[in-house]
């Protein structure tokens, strides 16, 4: 089945894969050939791609996305999500302290503004260093 994985700055990936792992609000939906249609949110977290079906867990590849949606039929899975990281892409050590960061803010916030803002970011490097662990414990 074909999988693209499309972000504001463009396509991701755009292969044929075996399996996709995603977040939604209820919980993360394995997709797997032949799935029925479905269209849903995607909510933060990790999107894991089993490219055949041979594939070990180790050999999964994973991506750090934020909000969007998808959009699946029984041969294809369209994602679209605002950012996706790999694994590659992140610096755990920036993002451990982006998040102590984004912690530390949510403490002294002064309006519900402020407070959004720091659940945000404090979710958003949460994700990245899932994944960066993902591929810390790949190794």
């Amino acid at each position: 089945m074909k999988l693209e994985l499309i972000t504001l700055d463009g396509p991701k990936i755009s292969n044929d894969v075996y399996e996709v792992l995603v977040p939604t609000p209820d919980g993360v939906i394995a997709i797997l050939p032949g799935h029925e249609r479905i269209v849903t949110l995607a909510v933060n977290g990790v999107i894991s791609i089993r490219h055949k079906k041979s594939d070990s867990d180790d050999q999964m590849e994973h991506f750090a996305t934020y909000g969007g949606i998808v959009e699946v039929n029984p041969t294809r899975i369209r994602v679209l999500v605002d950012e996706a990281d790999t694994a590659d892409d992140i610096i755990e050590e920036e993002s451990r302290a982006a998040y102590d960061r984004a912690v530390k803010l949510r403490e002294s916030v002064k309006d519900l503004e402020e407070l959004e803002k720091a659940k945000a970011e404090i979710d958003r490097h949460a994700v990245r260093l899932k994944v960066a662990g993902l591929r810390r414990r790949k190794r």
